[in-house]
């Protein structure tokens, strides 16, 4: 039998409707949150029913130092510009030997937030970028 890793050391990748955005060494925020309300049955004092009533989705924030791909994302974030266009994304976590360890599909994605570098040269750190990205929920 053959041991997975249990991916220790992942990288991730973003593609807007199928075009590659590059990679990335940080994902934050791939969460949902199912909002419920509570309703008391009449006759049944053992329990309260909690209903679903909709379904919420946080940002997705991604960094990486900065790189060529760069441009790909300032492309993306100018076409919001000239109108919304809300396409799906998959977001790809990777292994270090480039293997598939999960991925998510992202329904109706727009970029909400772009941080570049502090081009700074008293401060000797990477120069990272920050990509934030809000989703309608996640593909089948």
């Amino acid at each position: 039998m053959s041991r997975q890793d249990p991916g220790s050391s992942l990288w991730f990748t973003l593609s807007i409707d199928g075009e590659s955005l590059g990679y990335f060494n940080g994902c934050d925020g791939l969460s949902s949150q199912v909002e419920t309300e509570q309703r008391q049955e009449g006759g049944n004092n053992g329990f309260v029913w909690r209903l679903p009533t909709r379904v919420t989705f946080s940002t997705i924030r991604l960094t990486r130092p900065l790189t060529p791909d760069t441009t790909k994302v300032a492309k993306w974030i100018s076409s919001v510009q000239t109108g919304i266009e809300r396409p799906t994304a998959q977001i790809t976590a990777l292994r270090a030997d480039g293997s598939e360890v999960a991925r998510w599909g992202l329904i109706d994605v727009l970029p909400v937030s772009w941080q570049g570098p502090t081009l700074d040269p008293a401060s000797p750190a990477v120069a990272t970028e920050v990509l934030e990205i809000a989703h309608h929920g996640f593909t089948d």
